[in-house]
């Protein structure tokens, strides 16, 4: 979101092109910190003698997901079981001599880590995103991700043409800076969702017994689905009818900022939750989804809006997050089914 706030400085000072290399010199800083800084860390430690006894057991709701039969079990003796199999963590600390010491070896800041397969890493990089797209909660948690982020997409790239013609002609500088607004919607969604996130589940698993169920952060959804439904109706119509700028760029963008901020993170936990050995793989699958969607939208939006008005994209695009979002009421309620159809897969064994 920083991006068009320093371009629209850059390109009125310097040119439009001295931001794309300010931006090629960002990623290549960037790909030399994640190539050689990074140390490896993922390591299954073999323990010593009865420390794995002791350690944390599955949770019944895990058992639940692992197989189908337990999913028979009553609420009652879901909870006694949960209890009596998750032993303290004081018990855990004292018996695992690795916990709290070290750091990463020489070896692990290797560009390329010893494998008895070595191809096979790669292979499993290259296949299980796709994998995952015939998972239903990932399919969901995608699609949100994708239309979500389209939104803001979308303001992005008809903000200049609509903002520096007649009746606005804004200058660059100050169309950049109207990204302060989606900033400070973002601060405010990424401060807000997560805590909320966490109370609504909290509260769902006293309900439930002490059960918690990656479906109870579902509900959480609601308050930032309106606010994107407001954001989306104030910038197309207010585009459209040459409202003032201020309430397009207050409410509309504002609107914009906070439900990307939101939207995306309680999907893409509830993804997350359900499939915890996968969450790397989930999120190139996301990217994926969404980089594909997003690509095509920068080739339509544009002769689009000057064919149609503002009005038929962002309806359009709301509409389909809106129907995904819906979609949550279908995993409310039959979102451990789903994860049952994929309790033996080898994803929950990476």
């Amino acid at each position: 979101m920083l991006g068009p706030i320093i371009q629209g400085s850059m390109a009125q000072a310097y040119g439009w092109r001295s931001f794309w290399w300010l931006n090629t010199g960002l990623c290549a800083l960037a790909f030399v910190f994640v190539l050689i800084g990074f140390p490896e860390t993922k390591y299954h430690r073999v323990y010593e003698s009865g420390v794995q006894d002791t350690a944390p057991a599955f949770t019944t709701t895990e058992k639940l997901h692992a197989s189908s039969h337990d999913s028979k079990l009553s609420a009652d003796a879901a909870s006694n079981d949960d209890q009596k199999a998750i032993p303290s963590p004081t018990s855990y600390t004292q018996n695992d001599s690795h916990l709290g010491k070290g750091r990463p070896s020489r070896s692990q800041w290797k560009l390329l880590q010893p494998e008895t397969h070595p191809f096979r890493p790669f292979a499993l990089g290259l296949y299980l995103p796709f994998k995952l797209f015939c998972f239903p909660i990932v399919v969901f948690a995608t699609f949100i991700v994708s239309f979500s982020s389209t939104c803001y997409l979308m303001i992005t790239f008809v903000q200049s043409q609509a903002f520096a013609v007649p009746p606005y002609s804004f200058d660059q500088q100050f169309i950049g800076f109207m990204k302060f607004a989606s900033l400070i919607g973002a601060l405010i969604g990424l401060f807000t969702a997560g805590p909320l996130s966490d109370w609504v589940s909290a509260k769902l698993t006293q309900r439930d017994n002490g059960i918690r169920e990656p479906e109870m952060r579902l509900p959480t959804m609601i308050p930032y689905v309106i606010i994107m439904l407001v954001g989306n109706f104030v910038v197309a119509f207010g585009l459209q009818n040459d409202w003032d700028w201020r309430a397009i760029v207050i409410v509309g963008f504002g609107c914009a900022g906070i439900q990307i901020a939101a939207l995306p993170a309680i999907a893409s936990t509830y993804a997350i939750d359900s499939y915890k050995p996968a969450a790397g793989t989930i999120f190139i699958t996301i990217t994926i989804n969404k980089n594909v969607y997003g690509y095509g939208v920068s080739k339509f939006i544009t002769p689009w809006v000057m064919q149609s008005g503002y009005v038929p994209p962002f309806m359009t695009n709301m509409c389909l997050l809106f129907l995904w979002v819906c979609c949550g009421a279908i995993f409310w309620i039959w979102g451990k089914r789903f994860r049952t159809w994929t309790a033996e897969s080898s994803i929950h064994r990476l």
